[in-house]
């Protein structure tokens, strides 16, 4: 129920039509008998700074951050925790009595999600498709996590090593930059196969970032962070080759979980997400 107490807390980003964050949030708050709702706001580039202003004006608890503001909303906050501040970018603000601080849970979500199905990050090689901040969140997650190597593939090779120099500077593992153009021989040197662009993300469902006549005869863990739709023309693509498969549902779900405890102080058990496990298939 809405009241003259309830704060609000909510979603920055353009597209943000899509997003399954107030499903998870608004039952949350409900569970754990906070008075808190969750709304989406599609907010343009050119007006991110008012947003980012609009949080302290009518203090609103906190939000998250979604593409393509990760790592413009950066410049408008006040302070940035230290992990955040290694991955460059931000997902998460907590309104602090006026002071906003930003936080980035999206490697922590990535790396549970993948421990949760079973499979182990350490000594494993690992390619990321994209260079956004999703991308340097999981990227500083899995180096953190002892993975073996990781190749950064992009359009941009500019901004893939980017990334890559970050790991370079906080981390001891192999670090490799590249193209989209993703040979069978490069995906039959690697573990794990993640896709953090928004290719296939809805409406634009018959995108892929990968050539998807190749194919495949080998154990690989495939991967992509959109949720909408919950498989993506990438993880058919990964499904019709028999490969194990993560969706971004999972990730969603966990990112969320740890942005829920900066903004309530509330650690949510898992077996209390029977709202909004559902959302995973």
């Amino acid at each position: 129920m809405i009241n003259g107490s309830t704060k609000l807390i909510g979603l920055i980003g353009q597209p943000v039509e899509h997003s399954f964050s107030p499903s998870i949030h608004n039952p949350l708050f409900e569970k754990y008998s906070i008075n808190s709702k969750y709304m989406c706001f599609d907010v343009n580039k050119e007006h991110l700074k008012e947003a980012v202003a609009a949080i302290k004006a009518l203090k609103i608890k906190g939000a998250n951050v979604t593409i393509p503001h990760k790592l413009d909303i950066m410049n408008y906050l006040d302070d940035i925790d230290i992990n955040a501040r290694i991955i460059g970018a931000v997902n998460t603000i907590k309104n602090d009595n006026g002071r906003l601080v930003g936080y980035n849970t999206d490697g922590v979500g990535f790396v549970n999600s993948v421990i949760d199905k079973g499979h182990e990050i350490k000594d494993k090689n690992v390619m990321i498709l994209g260079s956004g901040g999703a991308a340097r969140s999981i990227a500083v997650e899995i180096a953190n996590n002892n993975v073996k190597s990781i190749e950064i593939r992009n359009r941009s090779i500019d901004k893939a090593q980017n990334i890559a120099d970050i790991i370079k500077q906080n981390f001891k593992c192999i670090v490799k930059t590249g193209d989209l153009n993703v040979s069978k021989e490069d995906l039959e040197n690697i573990d794990i196969l993640i896709n953090t662009t928004s290719l296939g993300m809805s409406p634009n469902v018959d995108k892929i970032p990968i050539d998807e006549t190749i194919k495949l005869d080998k154990k690989l863990l495939v991967c992509d962070i959109v949720y909408n739709p919950k498989e993506t023309r990438f993880l058919k693509w990964a499904k019709e080759n028999n490969l194990e498969t993560l969706g971004g549902i999972d990730m969603l779900i966990n990112q969320a979980l740890e942005a829920f405890y900066i903004w309530t102080g509330v650690r949510v058990d898992r077996g209390d997400l029977s709202e909004v496990e559902e959302l995973r298939f």
